[in-house]
């Protein structure tokens, strides 16, 4: 993989956050959390950026690369010892502990042998075709250790075993890369090498409306690079809309193949939007439906939600979105508090089913980050009224918590309808919107079937699902991806997009001056200086 070269302009525009000072030490690689330097481009991930680097030679004090080092094998009296080889010299260097750990410059780190031998990637460690381990780790013994470590000139690594894992002979060699210790130093560097998504860009009515991508069918369904654009939006917008998409009601299942399985459920793979007689849900009728997220009532609800328009001939039917993220964002800290703590329960008991689950308003995750591993950021909103279950709490915490949590509730219902924060579309014939469940709220107006038609066809996909379809596209387009990021981070800074070539205007040659350009160029005329 080659490494991901930044724009100046980019790297400027990842310093707008301070950031504390990073000092280098020795790293041993353990549950305490490790700091190193970071490269520019590195840093770029605490901003959003998760686009993976390759690793940086290590440097001296002198500013010049490190020998590459020639290790020894230990015996059980004495720890395992390094040699560096400078100018022709052998240099023994002091040993860190524990003794049995294994050492190496690039990175400068100490290994512990089980974590490295459980790491192994060797045909007999993973089978070549399901690529899936063929040993547990717990089959690794306890009184493993290396018998000799070699390094070669770049930097990789082969290391043979003592008190192997039984089956493994000792002609078995497990053999690491540079770049891939590199990977394995830290969650971040681990999160990198995943092609994890950048962190959401939170949007409001104007901001979305003027980013808001669209995307042609055709160039979707048949351009890997139109499909990744497509994800990546999703990933930063969390909504999208495709064009040109043909009336036909497999249409939406095609979309959904492009990414993956889709969720099938107990509506069926796909479902009809459109109002029926004695509607066994809210949707499925005329009236207004307010801002709500789909399936709550199931412990894992769907990532994405896929909405196809066939037909929207009638009066009204606008259809309402909102950022629950940039909603949460607004919020007082104690508001998230409260949300984050309180779980309210979501049901579906009708027409022969029953389904029940709780979730907090607001989920958060730490983040994965080298300058602040304390960081939490969001995961998910739950939020969806029209199906909440007939109660918010029990009668012993009314008077207690449920107060405060109906405040917090209030606020964050300010926050999502606030006409700022919403953004109204009605959907064209032929359009798909496709929008995070778990992100983006949706709703709409109600809609008057009397003159027209409102038919829309929906389906579901995982997160898993769009995670590893994103995940593979990444790693062939990640470069394509940082121009977009690199857009995005011009435009908060007021830079305008870069622009194709000017096409050239033809040349006017009914003017006085073009009719003396055409005829030659222009006589040079000598004027003698004014004394």
């Amino acid at each position: 993989m080659q490494p991901v070269r930044l724009s100046k302009r980019l790297i400027l525009g990842a310093r707008i956050l301070p950031r504390p000072l990073l000092t280098r030490r020795p790293a041993v690689c353990s549950s305490q959390h490790q700091r190193r330097p970071l490269s520019r481009s590195a840093c770029l991930h605490d901003r959003g950026f998760a686009f993976p680097t390759e690793a940086r030679e290590p440097a001296s004090q002198d500013g010049h690369l490190t020998a590459q080092p020639i290790l020894e094998s230990s015996t059980a009296a004495e720890p395992l010892k390094i040699h560096r080889q400078k100018s022709g010299i052998i240099r023994e260097d002091a040993i860190i502990t524990p003794s049995s750990f294994i050492t190496t410059t690039s990175p400068d780190t100490a290994w512990h042998p089980a974590y490295l031998r459980d790491m192994c990637r060797c045909p007999r460690c993973r089978d070549p075709s399901s690529t899936q381990k063929t040993f547990q780790t717990t089959d690794i013994p306890e009184n493993l250790k290396a018998r000799s470590v070699e390094v070669d000139e770049e930097g990789d690594i082969k290391i043979t075993w003592d008190n192997d894992i039984p089956g493994f002979g000792p002609d078995h060699v497990s053999s690491f890369s540079k770049h891939f210790l590199h990977r394995h130093l830290t969650q971040q560097t681990l999160a990198d090498t995943r092609f994890e998504p950048p962190e959401p860009r939170l949007w409001s009515r104007t901001r979305i409306t003027r980013e808001l991508r669209t995307i042609k069918y055709e160039d979707y369904m048949k351009e890997d690079e139109a499909l990744y654009h497509a994800l990546l939006h999703l990933n930063i917008h969390g909504i999208l809309l495709l064009k040109d998409v043909p009336e036909s009601e497999t249409a939406v299942e095609d979309i959904t193949s492009r990414m993956g399985t889709l969720r099938d459920t107990f509506y069926g793979r796909t479902w009809d939007v459109k109002s029926v007689p004695e509607a066994k849900n809210v949707a499925y009728t005329q009236q207004r439906l307010g801002l709500h997220m789909d399936l709550l009532y199931m412990a894992n609800p769907p990532g994405l939600q896929l909405l196809h328009c066939l037909k929207n001939t009638c009066e009204g039917g606008s259809s309402l979105f909102s950022d629950a993220f940039y909603a949460v964002s607004q919020l007082h800290q104690k508001h998230v508090t409260i949300l984050s703590g309180a779980k309210i329960g979501y049901q579906y008991k009708n027409a022969g089913e029953y389904y029940y689950h709780e979730h907090p308003v607001i989920e958060r995750q730490s983040y994965r980050s080298n300058t602040d591993p304390q960081r939490r950021v969001l995961k998910h909103v739950n939020y969806s009224p029209p199906f909440q279950a007939d109660h918010i709490a029990t009668a012993f915490h009314q008077s207690s918590s449920f107060p405060s949590l109906l405040k917090s509730l209030r606020k964050f219902a300010d926050r999502i309808e606030d006409p700022i924060n919403l953004y109204e579309y009605k959907m064209q014939e032929g359009e798909c919107v496709i929008f995070n469940n778990r992100r983006v709220l949706h709703g709409r107006k109600e809609f008057d079937t009397t003159h027209g038609e409102r038919w829309l066809k929906g389906a579901y996909v995982d997160t898993d699902v769009f995670m590893s379809r994103f995940r593979v596209l990444n790693e062939k387009y990640e470069l394509k991806g940082v121009e977009i990021l690199e857009n995005y981070v011009d435009l908060d800074a007021g830079i305008s997009p870069p622009t194709g070539p000017k096409e050239k205007k033809p040349i006017n040659y009914g003017s006085s001056f073009k009719k003396k350009e055409k005829k030659g160029p222009i006589k040079e005329v000598y004027v003698d200086a004014i004394a």
